[in-house]
């Protein structure tokens, strides 16, 4: 009797812990059974509520609503004959499952022995009770819903996210529908009388679309262009339509046609009249026109692209835009070649850029197109840009006056065939007197106009091409052929091998970015950056050359204002960052700094000696003269040696020697040492004569004691240089003294054995001061170079009192004309790079003042 009075106590505590069990079997029960019922009801629900009833076909809604009662009636017949209710043995058997033990299975047990012994039963006992303590923890078991084995689709996933957007987008009223169809009443809806309506704004607005049976009567603002769709139901003329906001004249549909559309055009009321009928106010929301402007100046870069900065705003959305150029001709200065009427040409027009992605009702964008090529380039022009809107709106910025940015050619040769190409675009009737300035150019070749024959013989071409056109009438396609050749010959005149160069450079570039965005190996990668580090070593080398002819063309004093001066240790530096970058995986910010460098490029100024400055520059190019003349000197030695043993054969040409003074020798040592001269003998014979003084040039027969007197010269101007030599307290700089200092020896021996007239003697020691010129060149080099290195690190220690613990300037105590600052010389985000680098650098050494650190840091949590 105990021990069943204690089963019975503990079972009795567990009564409401059964009973939330029972019911959670239930549940599992009936979720088992009936989830394809409330799946095939939930997919019918969200139909009708986005308004599949009024979009089909009152047949195809009956077949549709009959295939949903089937479904789910035999979905409910299958589910019934699988439930079963769950017993309290069923709950019994679930909670002690879940308890350790299972001891209400144990409180239920009885001894099978040991019923007259006294010891078994208190033992019994003692396990009865320690039974009974474990259920007094029991919990009601979670029922288990999980139906992945039943709907492997998850069909009823799909049906819940159907009836949600039902309720979200659709309407709630519509479910009423389905009472009719059920019922039998299915013709209700058709016989009426009622109506429904919809209110479809433009796509391009972004707003939904409206049912117009859930808008309140009263005022009804909707976009402009919108359109309404009308169905009325019942006996016709019962429901009434009657609008003022289409604004439609001529043939107008009954006011009690069963299906009406319209697009409001304005505003004005809107009325349903009869059962269940409405009244709006129709109030427009008006599509204003885009608005566009110009927003900068336009500029040219470095290749002749304008840049014009712009904004253009809508209420929507930014279609499309123009910028149409047209000749201000009033404002053209009517000489020479544009003195003529101009031929009739349409306006420049082109596209605008426009975002590739993101919201175009309100952007920034800048144009960037080339009209280098035009016939308006350089001329005043007007510039207008335009907007266009989805709508069909236009809308457009003011007039800006400009002269029309292109490439501008430095070259006098190609400065003139770009005129007269210009000319004769301008109008046909300059044909005559292009080819007159054209014969008049190329009649004395000879003079030094032309760098290269083959120039002069495209010239000659296009001439003969112009003249031929010109006698049968030059139409249209011929004069765009000639002005293309024309183009073509005036870049190969302005820029001469440079344009290959920079070819090579950009197609390298393209190539390594390229690379970089498809991933390409380490060692494609590097064998690119390789040849972008040639490329960019040839561009500099033939940029230099165009700038030493073209220094006083172009404004020397202009280019130091206005562009950043760069040597080949900055691009060297360069380009080590991107290639550390790749080889980090960093490829974004390696294609960042590629760009950069191709920016630069683009914009910078070679500097030669290193960027040591205007008195570096003049000493480097004194000794290359120096180095050049004392080539020419030893070829005149060679050849008055070869005269001594066969005179005759060289006889002419040494008689032509005595009239150049030597200037062709001097043109082959440009060639073989690679000196900064163009090759060319006359320039290199005038250089020669000025170096050596009146004293020295050849005005006899060139005997020794003349070559001796020049010898001399070119020491004494050594000697010069050598006093204003840089560098000087340097291990560089000493180098580079000593060298020189060699030289000068050698000098002085071929002087000697010059006016021994021991020629072999001579041209030995004129090779060996020559080698000794190159040497000391090479080493002077390396000597500015570190003294601008130095230079640049001493300011900075010179000025540390006036600087933050970052090295900046506090306020505007800096000297004037140093790099006080942050952004001076380089780029910015190189620069912003580095000083974050070093403010983080300098934030974790331990040893620094607190207050320094808490400046850093503060930083750092700013930036």
């Amino acid at each position: 009797m105990s021990n069943r009075s204690t089963s019975e106590t503990a079972l009795k505590r567990l009564g409401l812990v059964l009973g939330l069990t029972r019911l959670g079997l239930l549940a599992e029960t009936l979720t088992r059974a009936f989830w394809p019922v409330w799946t095939v009801l939930f997919v019918a629900a969200a139909a009708v509520m986005m308004g599949a009833l009024e979009v089909l076909p009152l047949e195809a809604s009956w077949a549709l609503a009959l295939l949903v009662v089937l479904a789910s009636g035999w979905f409910l017949a299958r589910g019934l004959s699988k439930v079963q209710l769950p017993s309290r043995e069923d709950a019994i058997a679930r909670l002690d499952s879940t308890l350790p033990g299972r001891p209400i299975q144990a409180l239920r047990d009885a001894p099978a022995i040991g019923d007259g012994d006294a010891g078994s039963q208190a033992l019994w006992r003692a396990h009865q009770t320690r039974m009974a303590e474990r259920t007094a923890d029991a919990h009601a078991v979670a029922p288990d819903l999980k139906l992945a084995r039943l709907d492997p689709f998850g069909l009823r996933y799909t049906a819940t996210l159907l009836l949600l957007i039902g309720l979200l987008f659709g309407s709630f009223t519509r479910v009423g529908n389905i009472a009719d169809i059920a019922s039998g009443g299915g013709t209700a809806l058709a016989a009426g009388p009622t109506w429904e309506g919809w209110i479809e704004p433009p796509s391009y607005t972004g707003k939904p679309a409206l049912y117009l049976n859930d808008q309140p009567e009263g005022a009804l603002v909707i976009p402009e262009g919108s359109r309404i769709l009308l169905r009325l139901y019942g006996e016709v003329g019962a429901i009434t339509v009657a609008e003022t906001v289409s604004g439609r004249t001529g043939e107008v549909p009954s006011a009690a046609e069963p299906e009406q559309s319209f697009e409001v055009t304005q505003d004005g009321g809107l009325e349903i009249a009869g059962p269940g009928g409405a009244k709006w106010d129709v109030a427009l929301l008006l599509d204003t026109p885009p608005e566009i402007a110009i927003s900068g100046q336009a500029d040219t870069s470095a290749r002749g692209e304008m840049t014009l900065g712009f904004e253009a705003f809508d209420d929507y959305q930014v279609i499309g835009g123009q910028a149409r150029i047209t000749l201000d001709l009033a404002s053209v200065e009517r000489r020479f070649g544009l003195t003529p009427s101009p031929d009739a040409r349409d306006p420049i027009s082109v596209p605008l850029p426009l975002p590739i992605a993101g919201d175009r009702s309100s952007f920034e964008e800048i144009l960037i197109e080339d009209f280098s090529k035009h016939v308006w380039a350089h001329l005043p022009v007007t510039i207008t840009l335009s907007a266009e809107d989805a709508a069909g709106q236009s809308g457009q910025s003011i007039e800006l006056p400009i002269t029309l940015p292109a490439r501008r050619f430095f070259d006098p040769l190609a400065s003139a065939v770009i005129e007269l190409r210009r000319d004769l675009l301008w109008s046909k009737d300059n044909a005559v007197r292009v080819s007159q300035l054209m014969r008049a150019i190329s009649h004395r070749p000879v003079d030094g106009i032309f760098k290269r024959e083959t120039d002069y013989l495209r010239l000659r071409t296009i001439l003969r091409r112009l003249e031929a056109y010109r006698a049968y009438g030059l139409s249209s396609e011929k004069q765009e052929e000639l002005a293309e050749a024309l183009w073509e010959l005036a870049l190969n005149l302005e820029d001469g091998d440079l344009g290959n160069a920079l070819e090579r450079l950009q197609q390298a570039q393209e190539r390594l970015a390229e690379a970089m965005k498809n991933g390409a190996s380490d060692a494609e990668i590097e064998r690119l950056m390789q040849e972008l580090r040639e490329a960019t070593n040839d561009y500099m080398r033939e940029l230099a050359r165009r700038n030493q002819q073209e220094g006083e063309q172009s404004g020397d004093q202009q280019q130091a204002e206005n562009s950043m001066q760069m040597n080949q240790d900055d691009l060297q530096r360069m380009m080590d960052r991107i290639q550390e970058l790749m080889e980090q995986g960093r490829m974004a910010e390696a294609q960042q700094a590629l760009e950069e460098l191709q920016r630069m490029l683009e914009n910078m100024q070679v500097t030669q000696g290193q960027g040591q400055g205007n008195e570096g520059d003049q000493t480097m190019q004194g000794l290359a003269d120096t180095l050049r003349d004392q080539q020419g000197l030893s070829d005149e030695a060679f050849r008055d040696l070869q005269e001594q043993f066969n005179p005759n054969a060289q006889a002419g040409q040494s008689g032509e020697n005595q009239g150049l003074s030597g200037g062709e020798g001097r043109g082959t040592a440009h060639d073989g040492t690679g000196g900064s001269g163009d090759g060319e003998g006359e320039s290199g014979s005038e250089q020669g004569q000025g170096e050596a003084g009146e004293q020295g040039e050849e005005t006899g027969d060139g005997g020794d004691m003349g070559l001796g007197d020049r010898q001399q010269a070119l020491r004494q101007e050594l000697d010069r240089q050598m006093r204003n030599l840089p560098g000087q307290g340097s291990p560089e700089g000493d180098a580079a003294r000593e060298s020189l200092g060699r030289a000068g020896e050698a000098m002085d021996g071929a002087e000697d054995a010059l006016r021994q007239d021991d020629l072999a003697t001579a041209i030995d020691r004129q090779a060996e001061a020559m080698e000794a010129l190159r040497e000391g060149m090479r080493e002077l080099g390396e000597a500015m170079a570190q003294d601008q290195q130095e230079g640049s690190q001493g300011n900075a220690q010179t000025q540390g009192a006036n600087r933050d613990p970052l090295g900046r300037s506090q306020g505007n105590q800096g000297a004037a004309g140093t790099d006080d600052g942050l952004l001076q010389g380089e780029d910015v985000y190189r620069q912003a790079r580095r000083l974050l680098d070093e403010i983080r650098r300098r934030a974790g050494e331990a040893d620094r003042p607190d207050v320094e650190r808490n400046y850093l840091e503060r930083l750092l949590d700013r930036f």
